[in-house]
């Protein structure tokens, strides 16, 4: 942690300052888009549901697409944007963000956000997944069966905010657990198969009593 350490002594000496989001960037409601409207191929697009159950927290691909005339009039997220599921049945997933990589903007649905800011895109993504983060989230939360936070709640969200190289050197740290993670978790599942190839095994293969 010394190279961040460093880079707060040389850039922010007298301390990280904590912004709203709403300092920072600008919240915009994704629009209209259904999963019956989905093709093979065309202008890329995210719907809100995929934000929690297909991607991570940044993505540079989409995994659906809508006809080009469709996405004319649906809102985009650009290179750099986050988008934001706003709506699900738990807590957790509420807020769920990925940061948007890619090189060509997208179409976003409803129940979702962009968030449109100039800061590194996937320090503001983990930012989202921390705790300070969601902790704040909790207080903004409506509704019982099917949960909810609007952009004006999360405009409120205070995070910190470093400069441009402290961040990047904090998303540098965080991508290499994020990797040796993703490492622990295959080889846990490798020896998770082992296990139960040689369990197998040995019970099958115990001599009976004759």
């Amino acid at each position: 942690m010394s190279r961040i350490d460093d880079l707060i002594a040389e850039y922010c000496p007298d301390g990280v300052r904590h912004q709203t989001l709403g300092e920072i960037g600008e919240f915009i409601r994704g629009n209209g888009i259904q999963k019956r409207d989905f093709r093979d191929s065309g202008f890329g697009c995210i719907h809100y549901g995929q934000i929690y159950t297909y991607y991570g927290l940044f993505a540079d691909h989409t995994k659906s697409f809508i006809d080009p005339n469709l996405a004319e009039k649906r809102k985009k997220a650009y290179k750099g944007d986050l988008v934001i599921a706003t709506t699900s049945e738990n807590e957790e997933d509420v807020c769920k963000a990925c940061a948007w990589l890619g090189e060509e903007p997208i179409a976003i649905s409803g129940d979702a956000y962009i968030f449109r800011h100039h800061q590194n895109p996937k320090y503001i993504s983990y930012c989202f997944q921390s705790e300070l983060f969601q902790s704040q989230k909790k207080k903004y939360i409506t509704g019982t069966k099917v949960l909810r936070v609007n952009g004006d709640a999360m405009a409120k969200i205070h995070v910190p905010v470093p400069p441009l190289p402290v961040q990047e050197e904090i998303v540098r740290i965080l991508d290499s657990f994020s990797s040796l993670e993703a490492e622990l978790e295959a080889e846990l599942e490798a020896r998770r198969k082992q296990y139960a190839y040689y369990r197998d095994q040995l019970i099958r293969d115990c001599p009976s009593i004759r």
